[in-house]
């Protein structure tokens, strides 16, 4: 491994830093640009929210089809030009998104950004470890690359409404071309031509697997995303992808314990430790996936404007920032992971349980300015640890796979995670908007004095009677379905608040836990 010759000689330390940190933005611009407005998005491409949230599982999920197979492609190609044409790929599918309207069309240019989005990820990850020399690089390249992910969320999402707000949908992908082949600069200035590894042939690539695993994602996230939807097991549509994806999955785990080399090595699910990180990563997705909840009440309910939720994420982000710094000086101190992960999730409870309180009909930003900011510190303290654990968890010769692991918990985690909050949104707005309708008796003085109010309100404005009285019905609805989505959301946070308690409580008290827990520290910092 030639780690100190595929850089310019001329190029400070700092800033070959600085580029490849740069250069890992590029991942998050493929996965989060279309769903950074996805009302917008839907409404150009003429789909449903839902479409949305699938074309971003189809891309993480080929993201996490990609990384089993990436470690080939990259040690085939000279490192400079392999990431030259990731990037130049990437800015010409945004190009062609740009005048894209057909959705079937923009689900396999997701896809393809899905293979894009992988293929720098590790390598760039790799190149900036080798740049740290202290006994805490990995503390400090994970801190950088993941913090910087989750901090260039909300600025991702503030340029792409600014685009929305003062031009159209095809500038949003203009600009995002356009930091591609920024990428594409900065890598023909600051790499030589060399190798970071040695050149490795492209033989035995197993193609099949990678068809296979990619088959049973898509699959998967269809199931899970369009269930709802889709009246689950009664749709022909529902049945059919849960069989395509038991066969598939059923398919890949045989191939890889038949296969000489195998691109997935199941050994790895031998150790207690990573059983243990994918289970914390998917609770972990699924309890931040209540997120969106704040932001859907902020638009629909509050009418709060794009711009003002966009910049309030801001708040979040500088959560995130204090988390990961929190989390960086513990780890550094060898303190225990279970005390990190009880202080992360305990956090976390607290923010769903005090958001629990501020689902009212009109909030002012001082009212939820802490939990927000508490949010995003609570996944700060936990996503650094919770990677560095699963990673840690096997023996040197297994890490590859168990860094899978940890995507495949990120994955899968989010995808159930929305799954789970859409299907108890719909059920609980259901339930109680059925109830609230029942209240509403045209003979009780309080609905006909509400009735009347509106009938004024809307005849001062010019309406005929009639069509005042239509109107005043209409206003009544839509305080009910305001009410059901205040109610379930309500609901929804003290579930998962009362949830992460048991959680925590198991972290503490739990004996197995606390071993597993005592082993990592051991075997990562030997304390």
């Amino acid at each position: 491994m030639a780690n100190q010759t595929v850089f310019k000689p001329w190029m400070p330390d700092w800033a070959v830093k600085g580029v490849l940190i740069f250069c890992m933005l590029h991942s998050m611009v493929l996965l989060g640009l279309y769903t950074s407005n996805t009302t917008y998005s839907a409404s150009f491409l003429d789909v449903e929210v839902e479409d949305l949230q699938y074309a971003m599982s189809l891309t993480y999920g080929t993201f996490l089809a990609t990384i089993l197979i990436e470690s080939r492609l990259f040690k085939y190609f000279p490192t400079r030009n392999y990431f030259m044409a990731i990037y130049f790929l990437a800015a010409v599918s945004f190009i062609i998104s740009a005048y894209t309207h057909d959705y079937v069309l923009f689900i396999i240019l997701r896809m393809v950004e899905g293979v894009l989005m992988a293929l720098p990820w590790i390598p760039l990850r790799l190149l900036l470890l080798s740049r740290f020399k202290s006994k805490n690089a990995i503390i400090i390249v994970f801190s950088l690359t993941y913090g910087t992910l989750l901090i260039a969320s909300p600025f991702i999402m503030n340029i792409v409404v600014w685009l929305l707000e003062n031009y159209d949908w095809k500038y949003m992908a203009y600009g995002s071309a356009f930091f591609q082949l920024i990428c594409v600069a900065l890598v023909l200035i600051t790499f030589n031509g060399h190798r970071f590894h040695k050149k490795t042939p492209l033989y035995q690539v197993d193609w099949a697997s990678y068809v296979l695993v990619h088959t049973a994602i898509i699959c998967g996230a269809f199931v899970l995303i369009y269930g709802e939807k889709k009246y689950w097991f009664q749709s022909s549509q529902i049945t059919l992808a849960t069989a395509i994806t038991a066969v598939s999955s059923g398919l890949f785990l045989v191939r890889q314990l038949l296969v000489k080399r195998p691109c997935f090595d199941l050994k790895v699910f031998h150790y207690a430790n990573l059983r243990t990180g994918l289970v914390l990563f998917v609770l972990f997705y699924i309890s931040r996936a209540s997120l969106n909840i704040c932001h859907t009440t902020m638009s629909k309910v509050w009418n709060w404007e794009p711009v003002r939720v966009a910049n309030i994420q801001y708040l979040n982000a500088l959560g995130d920032l204090i988390g990961i710094f929190i989390a960086a000086i513990l780890l550094s101190k060898a303190v225990a992971t279970r005390y990190i992960f009880i202080l992360g999730f305990s956090l976390m409870a607290v923010y769903h349980l005090w958001f629990t309180f501020l689902f009212v009909p009109d909030v002012s930003l001082a009212d939820i300015v802490l939990p927000y900011i508490l949010q995003g510190v609570a996944v700060g303290i936990l996503f650094v640890p919770l990677v560095l654990f699963t990673v840690s968890s096997v023996p040197a010769y297994l890490a590859p796979f168990s860094g899978t692991v940890g995507v495949t918990g990120r994955f899968w985690g989010s995808t159930i995670g929305f799954c789970v909050m859409q299907n108890a949104q719909v059920f609980l707005e259901q339930k109680h908007y059925s109830k609230f309708r029942e209240t509403i008796i045209p003979e009780r003085p309080e609905i006909q004095e509400q009735i009347s109010r509106y009938t004024q309100k809307f005849q001062g404005k010019g309406f005929s009677l009639d069509e005042a009285s239509t109107l005043a019905m209409q206003q009544i609805t839509a305080g009910l379905k305001k009410q059901g989505v205040l109610l379930s959301n309500m609901e929804i946070f003290t579930a998962i608040g009362f949830g992460l308690i048991v959680l925590v409580v198991l972290l503490i008290f739990n004996r197995h836990l606390r071993q597993t827990f005592d082993i990592f520290k051991n075997r990562i910092w030997g304390s």
